[in-house]
């Protein structure tokens, strides 16, 4: 039997590269796309194959995914993984920013499914697996655009998720905790860029030092814990439609939704004081 197929965005580091890795490993023929290629080589030794991918550009992901059709003449499974946080007051973020945010983490998102659903329908299966976060379900100071894509992927998968299933597509939503990559330590650089001088920034500071700490914190999770939820979500005969993963990840998303608003918000500050010190 033909091996199945498995297409992985964003997989220059981090989560989406130890999935491509992982998916490799559980037998799947691995096409891992990425802006910086040159990031993915170490991936050739897990046979997977890496390839140049921009999610905001038209031309690059229409012509990736043809070249993948091509070859093997289906895509099992897509890996939306591509994404970033973009951080600082809604007040300070200039709008273009605003817009390359989702850009990237939902239109991409969007644009990439679009492609590969025409393959997946004929072959009457495929599985749809978005890299969302439990900041999908929460919210933090100064991160009103990267919420709001994140919400916005919840959303749209569980929209995605009834319109696809008459035709044999399963789709499921990885939500992480904070995880061990260069991801956090990016985004507090650029939230006290945008907003470490001004009118928010002691607050910049707190949560810049908190999104530091996912590197290297106790309480984060290596990317390879959260690879194996999008193994599963791949694999499964019954893949669940969410994962939240990582260290935490539960407990925070039971307490969203135990907690009023105002009390949710007093111990979301006391915790990034905390991890700020």
């Amino acid at each position: 039997m033909t091996q199945p197929v498995a297409f992985v965005t964003g997989a220059s580091t981090g989560i989406g590269f130890e999935a491509a890795k992982q998916l490799s490993g559980h037998g799947f023929t691995v096409y891992a796309g990425a802006r910086r290629v040159d990031r993915m080589e170490p991936l050739k030794a897990f046979g997977v194959t890496p390839v140049a991918l921009d999610v905001t550009d038209e031309a690059s992901m229409a012509s990736t995914v043809e070249a993948v059709l091509a070859a093997h003449s289906r895509i099992d499974v897509l890996v939306n993984n591509a994404g970033y946080g973009s951080y600082g007051s809604l007040e300070e973020v200039d709008l273009e920013e605003g817009r390359r945010q989702f850009e990237v983490n939902v239109f991409g998102l969007a644009r990439m499914t679009q492609l590969v659903l025409p393959a997946m329908r004929a072959a009457g299966r495929g599985r749809i697996i978005n890299v969302s976060s439990i900041g999908g379900k929460m919210y933090e100071p100064l991160g009103a655009w990267y919420h709001a894509t994140k919400f916005a992927v919840e959303g749209l998968s569980d929209s995605l998720r009834l319109e696809l299933k008459p035709h044999g597509i399963r789709v499921s939503i990885i939500e992480p905790a904070g995880t061990q990559t260069e991801w956090g330590g990016i985004s507090g650089q650029s939230l006290l860029a945008t907003s470490g001088h001004g009118p928010y920034s002691k607050q910049a500071h707190v949560v810049a030092a908190a999104l530091s700490t996912t590197a290297g914190s106790a309480l984060s999770t290596h990317p390879d814990v959260i690879a194996r939820s999008i193994v599963h979500a791949a694999a499964s005969a019954r893949p669940k439609t969410r994962y939240p993963a990582g260290r935490g990840a539960g407990t925070i998303l039971a307490l969203r939704r135990l907690l009023p608003d105002r009390v949710f918000d007093v111990l979301l500050w006391q915790l990034y004081k905390r991890f700020a010190r």
